[in-house]
């Protein structure tokens, strides 16, 4: 008797691994909501210890708002300190978790029904790889990045070794063959290190890349399209397995208790009058840069919602607003603007209409809402891939941003700059213009028939299919 595609029978059952830090986790999270309403049984990785109390707060209340979840807790081992390791925390327990990947091979060899797919974070490739192998299941990497980054990580191996004189002083692009070629400017510090923890935990898990069985994406076919077709027809980097783009991924809709008083003032602001800023969950200014950010942002006479951040893990932060600001600033602003320090739903914000433009650090969370809400940009990247994926975004029409900026921290950004980029990202009628063509875009990609939902529907189906086969196997 055939089995119907829909019975329980056929259900999947799929592992998420996700690795440190919100930027890692939230895709993970809003990926197991989509899985969900699409019937399939998900258990949840998760390390332990986690590096920010942010990442403890939304596990818990997502299992709570999800109990069907089967939740594995992930002990890492702690890392012994040496040279190569770098002292970001988030740094650190990449390389950890990386390391201790393989040992979750007992945890899911004894889960029912059998796990038939593990979908892991790039940080823990290699390890998540060996493990499907040893189990004989399917293993998908979701990628947390723009595709233009992924493909940069998917060549490291060969840019630290073979094409390491690429990265001397002197060189202006890095070029990687069938790609347009990338400013050394937008290359990560680390990168130029092989023996930087970083660098080397991205390394080994890159060379697992060509052995899985795909690469799920945050992103949509319109948002980087040459890049897509590069890599899937082979004309770049043709070892990788096809890149299967499923977003934007949307929101997973959870309450955070008593967090919500930004939303009625949001409320009462004339339509596209708002300045938001965000610079994510783990970018901390100077105190010289937030000061001059504030002084800008007054100088522009716009209306701004500004999530301020001074630490890097957010269990660090103890200062309250008055330490960090001016009293007169906040006063001379509290009839037009409000700052907070806590934790915000984003997309709720991007999704209001009192938002005209969003001022952001270019992490690719934070990329895709406001593509998705066709929200106009102004990058201003601080680390990582986020000078990558602010060129990503300027080609896509998103937004704009001055490269001259450079990393955070590398320079101070005076007021007068930075008051020109919000007057300008608030009254370019173009950029607005393009902004909503590229949320039009990315509603269509994920709405019935668009390309980011037949490719996860593509996926699960798959998936069903073969434990079909393996039931029928098992059967016989």
């Amino acid at each position: 008797m055939s089995i119907s595609p829909g019975s329980v029978t056929s259900q999947p059952h799929i592992a998420l691994f996700p690795s440190a830090g919100m930027g890692h986790l939230t895709p993970f999270l809003r990926l197991a909501s989509l899985l969900l309403s699409h019937n399939c049984k998900l258990t949840l990785i998760t390390t332990k210890p986690t590096v920010s109390v942010a990442e403890c707060t939304h596990i818990s209340s997502f299992l709570s708002k999800h109990p069907e979840i089967n939740h594995i807790e992930f002990h890492v081992p702690p890392m012994q300190h040496s040279g190569s390791i770098s002292d970001d925390p988030f740094f650190i327990q990449f390389e950890a978790t990386s390391r201790s990947a393989h040992q979750i091979h007992p945890l899911l060899a004894s889960l029912t029904p059998p796990v038939s797919a593990i979908f892991a974070d790039l940080v823990v490739a290699n390890g998540a790889n060996k493990v499907a192998v040893d189990l004989g299941v399917r293993n998908y990497i979701v990628s947390t990045t723009s595709l233009k980054f992924l493909s940069l990580m998917a060549y490291l191996p060969v840019l630290t070794t073979s094409d390491a004189a690429k990265l001397v002083d002197g060189a202006t692009e890095i070029e990687i063959p069938g790609l347009t070629p990338l400013p050394i400017s937008s290359i990560p510090p680390p990168f130029f290190n092989a023996d930087h923890g970083f660098t080397a935990t991205l390394v080994s898990n890159a060379k697992a890349l060509p052995f899985c069985n795909g690469i799920l994406m945050n992103t949509f076919e319109s948002f980087e399209p040459e890049t897509l077709s590069a890599i899937n027809n082979k004309r770049a980097l043709s070892n990788l397995p096809s890149i299967l783009p499923i977003g934007p991924l949307e929101t997973y809709g959870l309450n955070m208790n008593g967090q919500t008083r930004y939303l009625p003032w949001l409320n009462d602001q004339p339509a596209e009058s708002v300045v938001f800023l965000s610079f994510g969950s783990r970018t901390a200014m100077s105190k010289d840069q937030i000061k001059e950010l504030s002084d800008g942002l007054e100088r522009s006479g716009y209306r701004f919602l500004w999530v301020l951040k001074t630490k890097k893990v957010d269990k660090d932060e103890k200062e309250d607003l008055g330490e960090i600001l001016s009293s007169s600033f906040l006063e001379r602003t509290k009839n037009r603007g409000m700052v907070i320090k806590e934790w915000v739903n984003q997309q709720d914000i991007l999704g209001n209409a009192a938002i005209g433009g969003f001022v952001t650090h270019c992490g690719w969370n934070s990329v895709m809402e406001a593509a998705g809400n066709g929200v106009p940009v102004l990058a201003w990247p601080q680390h990582g891939d986020q000078r990558t994926n602010a060129e990503v975004l300027e080609k896509a029409g998103l937004g704009i941003w001055d490269a001259t900026w450079g990393w955070g921290g590398q320079r101070l950004v005076k007021q007068d700059e930075i008051q020109r980029k919000i007057s300008e990202l608030m009254t370019d009628e173009k950029l607005k213009s393009k902004a909503k063509s590229v949320g039009d875009e990315a509603k269509k990609a994920t709405g019935n028939g668009g390309t980011s939902k037949n490719t996860i529907l593509e996926t699960i189906e798959s998936l069903k299919q073969n434990v079909q086969t393996v039931l029928g196997t098992r059967k016989n």
